[in-house]
């Protein structure tokens, strides 16, 4: 490995390298014994039906949590959940000033005040393309675009040299909503030299340009004339640009627009109350959909990934309280596939699909560009920014490696791929790896964060697959059995199954009990543990099933 440096400026992803999502990264810049230590974002990744009760997931800040007392603060590029959600739920652990733009923080509070927790929290603003300081790191905000209002790239000045930390960005000519990036600025930076690029790395694999925002109106106008009835349209709650392109397409068809989803209506609420959205007309509430004639409404829905509580999933369910869909009405699905969600979408296109329910996505029409850099924006970011280092996050392994290869091609001398726990040093001197530092996924589980790998979630996925039994061993003074073992489920059995099943595993947990000595039958553990693998054996060889077992020994 590397070895360390008085002064190093080290970064180290504890989420969001190798993986799309729960991004939380680590800047620190000092001697090891003393170093400073700074956040950039703080998100989360969602639950995908493999872990029972999941819905939200984030990175362990475990190491940094260590290392408290030199936390400076969190600052925060965009108000995506996969870059602020986490925030809210870790705060306690961390306790420092967290920074963002107007909108970005716009979005937080509202988190902040869900959790109850909005006035403990110093949140300051910074403006657009504003600069401040945090202990050793001097920070500029740079305007970038992307799929949310306020995307902002950090340029992160110390002795060391300066990163380019780029968030999530795309270089869009006719942004909807925002400013256009400033790419002088980052020319400004390049020729001042750059040191490092932390740089996002989703879209490697597309070819050309994402595509701009502006582009999207026609082919969603030419869309949605083309339906005769109810109208709605999917996409992520917090691309606010997407809502207004919707809202011109709906106008242009003189169809009135209903949003559906409360996290629409936090983002609308957030939009309007900095400057956004102005030329759009309030948007109905859910009950509209109802009173409007079929083909004078378009509905803007949540859950175009599949998510099982949003607004969309529940009404392909007919689970809804106020919108419906029936045959002859259309859906377009104005996003993209994230990886992992492809067999929730499908479950979604079944639902709607079984309802007679016409449904168009970016295959079928041009309803959606993405919000991240195609190649052709890369290879426009290097050219502007020039640096000595390139580090790829933001991606899967395969992104990783791609975007390093690019870099190359580029004339970056030095790429360094990374993944979570990997503590590069970046400067001054040779860059790479110094050290491993622990990573680790917590979930939240009610109101409180446990472990993704500890014994809650492990074992209530045990049960989701194997049901559970019950045994009630009564033992008397004697130590002997006062009665038969009693064998419940959960599960388990089912029908005929049930007698003979329930009978084999009864008769493994009397079997178990009396080939125990005097000794061991005075002892509850040692009864509990000969019952419980006796019971499990029996169900392993009656139904091919190890149920999460529980012996509960009665003493008389």
């Amino acid at each position: 490995m590397t070895q360390t440096n008085a002064e190093d400026l080290v970064f180290a992803p504890l989420g969001g390298a190798g993986e799309i999502g729960m991004n939380l990264n680590l800047y620190g810049y000092g001697p090891e014994t003393d170093r400073r230590w700074m956040i950039v974002d703080l998100g989360v990744t969602f639950g995908n039906g493999t872990t029972p009760g999941v819905d939200v997931i984030m990175a362990d800040p475990a190491f940094i949590e260590r290392h408290q007392e030199n936390l400076v603060g969190i600052v925060l590029t965009h108000a995506h959940e996969d870059h602020v959600g986490a925030v809210p739920y870790m705060w306690n652990r961390l306790r420092c000033p967290v920074f963002g733009t107007p909108f970005t923080l716009s979005i937080l509070k509202r988190k902040l005040r869900e959790e109850g927790i909005e006035r403990e929290v110093p949140v300051y603003q910074v403006p657009l393309s504003g600069h401040f300081e945090l202990g050793p790191f001097d920070l500029e905000m740079v305007t970038l675009t992307h799929s949310i209002p306020e995307p902002n790239a950090i340029a992160i000045h110390t002795p060391a040299g300066t990163v380019l930390h780029t968030g999530d960005w795309k270089l869009d000519p006719a942004p909807v909503i925002g400013p256009q990036a400033e790419e002088e600025t980052l020319r400004r930076l390049g020729d001042s030299g750059i040191l490092a690029i932390v740089c996002d790395s989703t879209n490697i694999f597309e070819p050309g340009s994402s595509g701009s925002e502006s582009e999207l109106l026609e082919g969603l106008t030419e869309v949605i004339a083309g339906c005769e009835n109810r109208v709605a349209v999917g996409c992520f709650a917090s691309n606010v640009a997407r809502l207004e392109t919707i809202a011109a397409a709906a106008r242009a068809n003189g169809r009135d627009v209903v949003i559906a989803g409360r996290s629409l209506r936090r983002i609308e609420e957030a939009a309007r109350e900095n400057g956004y959205l102005s030329d759009v007309p309030a948007f109905l509430p859910e009950d509209s959909a109802a009173e409007l004639p079929r083909d004078r409404v378009l509905i803007i829905c949540t859950g175009s990934q599949g998510e099982p509580r949003a607004a969309l999933s529940r009404i392909a369910e007919g689970d809804h309280p106020r919108v419906t869909l029936e045959e002859g009405d259309t859906v377009v699905f104005s996003s993209r596939v994230i990886p992992g969600n492809e067999l929730a979408i499908a479950r979604l296109h079944n639902l709607l699909t079984r309802r007679g329910v016409r449904i168009v996505t970016q295959k079928d029409s041009f309803v959606h560009v993405s919000g991240h850099p195609a190649r052709d924006e890369m290879i426009r970011m290097y050219s502007l920014v020039r640096p000595h280092i390139c580090v790829p996050v933001h991606g899967e392994l395969r992104h990783l490696v791609e975007h390093a290869r690019l870099a190359k091609e580029c004339g970056v001398p030095v790429t360094v791929p990374v993944e979570n726990g990997d503590l590069i040093r970046l400067g001054p001197g040779e860059p790479g790896l110094l050290d491993n530092v622990p990573v680790g996924r917590l979930v939240l589980d009610g109101n409180r964060l446990v472990p993704l790998d500890g014994a809650t979630v492990r074992d209530r996925s045990k049960v989701l697959y194997n049901g559970t039994a019950t045994v009630a061993v009564v033992v008397d003074g004697d130590g002997e059995l006062a009665a038969e073992p009693q064998v419940s489920t959960i599960g388990l059995l089912d029908g005929e199954e049930e007698s003979f099943a329930l009978e084999t595993a009864c008769e493994a947990a009397f079997d178990a009990f009396e080939r125990l000595k005097d000794s061991a039958r005075e002892d509850d553990e040692s009864v509990r543990e000969a019952v419980r693998l006796a019971v499990r054996r029996a169900f392993r060889k009656t139904l091919g099933k190890k149920p999460v077992t529980q012996v509960q020994v009665i003493r008389l």
